[in-house]
């Protein structure tokens, strides 16, 4: 016995040695990188797909579940406010369980929450089945972007971002489009049942292909209890504000006042605890990055004006120029189709020409389509809609792949999944920010040019009656009694009014979306160009 002690005390004391080094050897297999980046953007496609899919199956699911659609809105509603809350989490959840299981848990419950919101037998349930669905898909765009930048050097990182960037810019234009073929064709039901094949998919490359690096591990047994309650109050409370604040009429509703006044404090107070808690949920010293915070706050800019388009152009094809839903999802695939060709493109001009060089491209042609959109009037055609559509595809293609590329070039591969949870947050809040604000002020305007229009049509104006006898006279030769074709005049006189009003509103948003867009130019002088470090090593850690 006495003899092997000298034989074992060393061999203890050498692993002791590496462990407290944290230098224990980890054999992480060689895998292809397009494999990997493969394996988790089916992954993101799912995910940010199921953000826009159901829009347009909300009369189907509220007519078969005896509800109206204002109900039906709470599917949306329930899985943002979810995923709002799970987002910011991301990177210490990866920490603290392991990134390939904690994504692979993901995928596996949003495949499960898929199949059971498919089967849902009342709207209680579908509400419950897609907060499971959002709590369970918050982590998987972070997690997947984070993966990709970490699978390909500085200098091909910009490939890695055209792929990623073709689910985030492209999934929610082509969202509304496959949903209403599936509802169409089949059932509302098909919409959640169509993520099980893709999930399964990305559940088995998962397994194959992704491996943890040696520098994910939990720093802490501790959990910021206090940290995760204050974020999950403040975010839900958020997210309910921005999606149901028009329904509500805002700040007049006791209801909208209260969540406002709840997110604004306990946010506040997350933010303040967080900074000087040894553990955080959330690491929010990263924004001490000039270029970080900048491309962060430019990408909350983007998802505002991204999703405030897309919210716009569906309803004013259907309102104003009847468009059937599916011929709508359909003119606004262009955008969707202009980034889809020019994404890879963009991935292998970024080390040529500039990050910073395709990000002012990009902000200058988005703004100024916005602006295009702004100038069309009631007797457009598809394609006075397609050629605007297209051309600001392009120009998300140079947005969003620099704009990536240059804010998480400084981050530490350590803060990876950290910086970008939030990355994504602020995208996702954004959006919710654009809806809104688009919203609001499309409602606002509408009624401000009816009352100017309506303030010119009257009975004592030589030109309204021209028109209305002309009206009158129309409606008497169908038929119609001299009483019955005077009210039918003047009603088709204000219809005639309020189209006007409502494209003339529509004009209002588009041209301010487009110059918010612009006003964010001179931010990139703030922002620092890509370097590239040595093969394989991020220029943030040396």
């Amino acid at each position: 016995m006495a003899e092997d002690l000298p034989v074992a005390v060393p061999e203890v004391n050498r692993w002791t040695r590496q462990i407290m080094a944290e230098d224990l050897p980890v054999a992480v297999p060689e895998v292809n990188r397009w494999l990997v980046s493969f394996s988790v953007v089916f992954a993101t496609f799912m995910e940010v797909l199921d953000t826009t899919v159901v829009n347009v199956s909300l009369p189907h699911i509220g007519g078969s579940m005896s509800a109206t659609v204002e109900e039906a809105t709470w599917t949306l509603t329930s899985y943002l406010v979810a995923n709002a809350i799970i987002l910011p989490m991301t990177g210490w959840l990866a920490n603290y369980f392991g990134r390939k299981r904690l994504l692979m848990l993901s995928v596996s419950g949003f495949v499960i929450s898929s199949f059971l919101c498919g089967l849902a037998p009342n709207l209680t349930a579908l509400i419950i089945f897609r907060v499971m669905q959002g709590a369970s898909g918050g982590v998987m765009q972070p997690i997947s972007q984070a993966i990709m930048l970490e699978a390909f050097p500085p200098a091909e990182r910009g490939k890695a971002m055209a792929l990623f960037g073709l689910c985030i810019v492209t999934a929610p234009i082509f969202g509304p489009v496959i949903g209403g073929w599936l509802t169409d064709s089949y059932s509302w039901r098909w919409v959640f049942y169509i993520n099980i094949p893709v999930g399964a998919v990305s559940l088995i490359m998962t397994k194959l292909y992704v491996f943890d690096p040696p520098y994910i591990r939990r720093r802490s047994d501790r959990v910021d209890y206090w940290g995760i309650g204050m974020l999950a109050l403040g975010m839900a409370c958020l997210q309910i504000l921005l999606d149901k604040g028009e329904q509500e009429d805002w700040f007049t509703s006791h209801a909208m006042t209260a969540l406002a006044l709840i997110a604004v404090i306990f946010l506040s107070l997350f933010v303040v605890y967080e900074l000087v808690v040894a553990h955080p949920v959330v690491h929010l010293r990263v924004f001490k990055n000039r270029t970080y915070a900048t491309g962060v706050f430019m990408m909350t800019t983007l998802g505002f004006v991204l999703y405030g388009s897309l919210v716009l152009l569906p309803i004013m094809l259907q309102t104003l120029l009847m468009y059937p839903a599916l011929q709508a999802g359909i003119a606004t695939a262009p955008r969707g189709i202009g980034s889809l060709l020019f994404m890879p493109v963009v991935g292998l001009m970024i080390s040529r020409v500039g990050a910073r060089k395709l990000l002012v491209f990009g902000i200058t042609a988005a703004g100024l389509t916005l602006i295009w959109l702004s100038v069309l009037n009631l007797d457009a055609g598809y394609w006075d809609f397609f050629w605007p559509q297209f051309i600001q595809g392009i120009a998300m293609s140079c947005l969003f792949v620099p704009l990536t590329t240059i804010t998480m070039d400084p981050i530490p591969k350590q803060e990876m999944g950290n910086a970008t949870s939030l990355f994504n947050l602020m995208r996702n809040i954004g959006g919710s920010m654009g809806i809104a604000v688009s919203a609001t002020l499309l409602s606002r305007h509408r009624q401000m040019h009816t009352n100017i229009l309506g303030a010119h049509v009257n009975p004592y104006d030589l030109q309204t009656q021209n028109r209305l006898s002309q009206l009158q006279a129309a409606m008497m030769a169908q038929g119609s009694d001299a009483t019955t074709a005077a009210r039918r005049a003047a009603a088709l006189m204000f219809y005639t009014v309020e189209r006007q009003a409502a494209m003339l509103s529509f004009i209002d948003v588009f041209r301010l979306l487009g110059i918010v867009f612009l006003f964010t130019l001179p931010l990139v002088m703030l922002m620092r160009s890509p370097r590239v470090g040595r093969r394989g090593e991020s220029p943030g850690v040396h």
